[in-house]
């Protein structure tokens, strides 16, 4: 990156990982690189042999239905983005065979202005059952694998409300990743069009401009960085902002979403964000900073449980987590929005 020094790596573990590894790594709460996760499965060791090698065991997978690919000019440089407008993003979408795509893919290879594409976030286990037989992540046999497939492209930093871990299948992937509390100074964009499902930073990784985006100096402190080969994985935690960058002309990252320690039937936490710009934001800062604390005090419980001194048949919201208290409290909501 232009004229920023050189962000720290990420921590690296080599080896197997077993479920107490793993469960440590979580704990920690920081991004690891796991070097050689998944170099044994067959998919990797076709990377490896060539990009027509994979193509064709890809396609030998049997897909069993259409998939949704987007591309980008060679203008935009394989980065999917807004248009300049912001009116909407710089990229189309269309639907068809992943045969057809991975061969379009392979002949954009030799082209030397060549358009961004990709096929993002497909469930693996639908489109191509043999592949998820297959190629299977033993720490996470309950999980379902999401493959994405592209050329040299670029994802802007963003962050998932949930742990991942990436498998990096072939092609390699670089990573660049900020801790959530750096969000003030990565710039987010709108939430109602954004390129990645949250809000995307809108700082170029790759050319970030200092003069609008002063603050990312700040955030660049806090970067760090790792380029996974085939047969490695990342773990990133829970919301931790990341940058992705494809940097061969065939790329391909079969990953891994999941949700731990939260009860069954809990509300979502991105909507009652949504709800919360929309009741709190607009408030003079007198009311606001009431409301702070009434939000500390109730649901981030900063003096302990609010419920505590209630006998335990009415503390109503605040009695323990089950899914029938969050059902309730569900018809409460919609209630007060009618």
């Amino acid at each position: 990156m232009t004229g920023l020094p050189a962000p720290d790596a990420v921590e690296e573990l080599a080896g197997p990982v077993d479920n107490a590894a793993l469960e440590e790594i979580r704990v920690a709460g920081k991004p690891v690189v796991l070097r050689g996760l998944v170099r044994e499965w067959p998919a990797v060791r076709q990377a490896r042999d060539s990009d027509a090698a994979i193509v064709r065991y890809l396609s030998d997978c049997g897909p069993t239905r259409p998939v949704t690919a987007i591309a980008a000019a060679p203008s935009q440089r394989g980065r999917f983005f807004y248009n300049e407008a912001m009116t909407g993003l710089n990229f189309r979408n269309g639907q068809g065979r992943l045969e057809a795509f991975l061969q379009d893919l392979l002949h954009a290879a030799d082209l030397p202005d060549p358009p961004g594409m990709a096929v993002q976030s497909e469930d693996v286990a639908d489109l191509m059952p043999a592949f998820a037989r297959d190629n299977r992540l033993t720490l996470l046999p309950d999980i379902a694998p999401r493959i994405w497939i592209g050329n040299r492209i670029r994802v802007a930093p963003h962050f998932d409300i949930k742990e991942n871990i990436a498998c990096c299948v072939a092609g390699r992937r670089r990573f660049t990743i900020f801790p959530p509390d750096q969000i003030a100074n990565l710039y987010p964009g709108p939430f109602e069009l954004t390129p990645a499902g949250t809000p995307v930073s809108m700082v170029d990784l790759a050319r970030p401009d200092l003069d609008r985006h002063p603050r990312f100096m700040e955030a660049w402190k806090t970067a760090q960085v790792a380029t996974l080969e085939p047969g490695d994985a990342i773990y990133i935690p829970y919301c931790w902002w990341h940058g992705v960058e494809s940097l061969e002309p065939v790329s391909i990252l079969v990953n891994y979403w999941w949700t731990r320690g939260q009860p069954d039937g809990i509300g979502s936490a991105y909507d009652a964000l949504l709800h919360a710009i929309l009741a709190f934001r607009h408030l003079p800062p007198a009311q606001r900073e009431v409301w702070r604390g009434m939000l500390d005090y109730y649901a981030f419980e900063s003096d302990g449980d609010p419920g505590a001194h209630l006998p335990e048949h009415a503390r109503g919201v605040l009695g323990a987590a089950r899914p029938d208290l969050f059902e309730r409290i569900r018809a409460i909501i919609r209630s007060a929005l009618r």
